[in-house]
């Protein structure tokens, strides 16, 4: 029989001392605890980035499924390679080259989903006390990973445009000037999340020349840059540097995420790691899910496909946005041409993650900034995700987000004298401007 003590643990955990110390990191997403919330069905959730996997037919997948295990079972039941296989390798170079990007199979180095590409990334280069570099607000889950191997995020500021160059310079000289080691920059240049907002062409020319001259490493993320609503977005970063931008990928968002299927594309040295690291944390990614995706690519229009997923989310959005002028035009919000969020700032005296419990009791869902902050910012903004409600559920929710607002603001003129609700104050500096509405 086990016992504690006090030197052996705490109450509720006898281990706690024996955990390593990076486990401090691991903290719990205030998106993951959403879910249990959200997953009512009596609310409304314009939280999770669930992607709307009903759109896609299912005989599709099904059928690629059949197939493979009538003439590959054996294999697809196996061990495998520890980079991939290789004729899905080359299926990822064809979608890649949709963003303007070249390169070797070789350099293809396919994971569970690129969460864990980004896991194994962030376990090659990061020691404790390194700062990364990301855009404010940033991707919540890489956050917490980057935590977890004990660096320090430094956010660097956005606007309509996507990440501030200068600001990005200012902010890398600060922290050379303090001695700071800088690891890589993080950054989702096509409909951000959570901010929605696309890189400019010219910004990612810029960006990219600053941090070659500054030595510093480009993990580029972009689960999302073939989803988009009218023009194409610019061409991937990748596509202009290869020495220096470490590119992620996935199908979670245009096939189906339960596939748990991304990949890396990195230069041949930082290819070789990945692989090692990949084959220590699971020996290889799943040979039946690589083979059925690989036979989905070869037989199935996927092209045809995302074509139906962008027709999907671009009709939520549209309705989110109009439901948005209709119930809360005080409010600023970004405009995304893709991917799957909205980006609401709040009035000045408005916290989101203190009003979440009041919109969940009004059976309405979403994500607070503060979750996108690792230095606790974004109390004033709401991500909203418009991939997975219908526009009906869309419609509902966000009239059910203004009835929360206004009564919030109610109780503050009530009980602190905020002044007339007439003249809503927006916070000094708030991302984004209010001619994104």
């Amino acid at each position: 029989m086990i016992e504690s003590s006090p030197a052996q643990g705490n109450n509720l955990d006898p281990w706690y001392n024996s955990y390593a110390s990076r486990t401090a990191g691991l903290a719990a997403s205030e998106v993951r605890a959403l879910f249990a919330v959200a997953s009512r069905p009596e609310v409304v959730s314009l939280a999770g980035g669930m992607p709307y996997v009903s759109a896609l037919p299912q005989e599709l997948v099904t059928g690629a499924m059949d197939k493979v295990m009538a003439d590959q079972g054996p294999v697809a039941l196996q061990y495998g390679s520890g980079q991939g296989v290789p004729a899905l390798r080359e299926q990822i170079l064809e979608v890649m080259a949709l963003e303007g990007i070249r390169g070797s199979a070789d350099d293809v180095v396919v994971t569970t989903g690129s969460q864990h590409a980004l896991e194994l990334f962030s376990k090659l280069f990061i020691d404790p006390g390194d700062v990364v570099i990301a855009e404010g607000p940033s991707y919540v889950t890489a956050m917490v990973i980057f935590n977890s191997y004990q660096a320090d995020v430094d956010h660097v500021p956005m606007d309509e445009h996507g990440l501030i160059p200068g600001a990005l310079r200012e902010h890398i000289a600060r922290l050379k000037a303090a001695g700071r080691r800088i690891k890589f920059l993080y950054t989702i240049p096509t409909f951000h999340n959570p901010a929605g907002v696309t890189l400019t062409w010219e910004r990612r020319l810029e960006i990219l020349e600053i941090c070659k001259s500054e030595g510093i490493l480009v993990l580029e993320d972009n689960p999302y840059g073939l989803l988009y609503f009218g023009d194409r977005p610019p061409a991937a970063m990748r596509s202009i540097e290869e020495e220096g931008v470490v590119y992620l990928g996935t199908f979670s968002k245009t096939l189906a995420p339960g596939f748990r299927l991304g990949w890396a594309l990195a230069p041949h040295a930082i290819r070789e790691k990945l692989i090692l690291a990949n084959e220590a944390a699971v020996l290889s990614p799943s040979s039946f899910t690589q083979l059925v995706v690989s036979e989905y690519l070869s037989q199935a229009d996927w092209r045809g496909q995302i074509d139906t997923f962008r027709g999907v989310y671009r009709e939520r959005k549209e309705t989110m946005l109009s439901a948005l002028q209709e119930h809360l035009p005080e409010l600023s919000w970004t405009n995304p041409n893709g991917g799957f969020y909205v980006w609401l700032t709040l009035p000045e005296t408005l916290d989101s993650k203190a009003m979440l419990p009041r919109a969940v009791k009004e059976l309405v869902a979403y994500t607070p900034g503060t979750a996108f902050y690792a230095d606790g910012n974004g109390r004033h903004n709401i991500r909203l995700s418009f991939c997975y409600p219908t526009p009906e559920q869309i419609k509902v929710g966000i009239r059910r987000l203004a009835n929360v607002i206004g009564g919030e603001l109610d109780l503050l003129e009530t009980f602190a004298g905020t002044g007339e609700l007439s003249s809503i104050r927006m916070p000094r500096g708030a991302f984004p401007p209010s001619d994104l509405r």
